[in-house]
């Protein structure tokens, strides 16, 4: 083999090993990020789960304040209504 030949396989594996370990550096790097990434998503749905919870009791509470509103404004206008017929 020529002298180039050598110098160039030479190059090329030290671009070899260095891309090798840079690969091996980015894989780590990936699986800790997924690991942060799944407990992110695990949080925000047991927040989502007890937001969902909350909303539901609101909306227990006040559906019945609603329907008593509704059914308050109506006795008001049945209540003008017959007063202005009687008079």
């Amino acid at each position: 083999m020529s002298a180039a030949s050598e110098i160039l396989v030479i190059i090329l594996s030290v671009f070899l090993a260095f891309f090798l370990i840079l690969a091996i550096i980015l894989t780590i790097y990936l699986i800790i990020l997924t690991r942060q990434i799944r407990k992110v998503t695990k949080s925000a749905e047991s927040t989502f789960d007890n937001l969902g919870s909350i909303v539901e009791r609101i909306n227990n509470v006040t559906s019945p304040m609603i329907v008593a509103s509704m059914i308050k404004k109506y006795a008001k206008k049945f209540k003008k209504a017959t007063e202005e017929k009687e008079e």
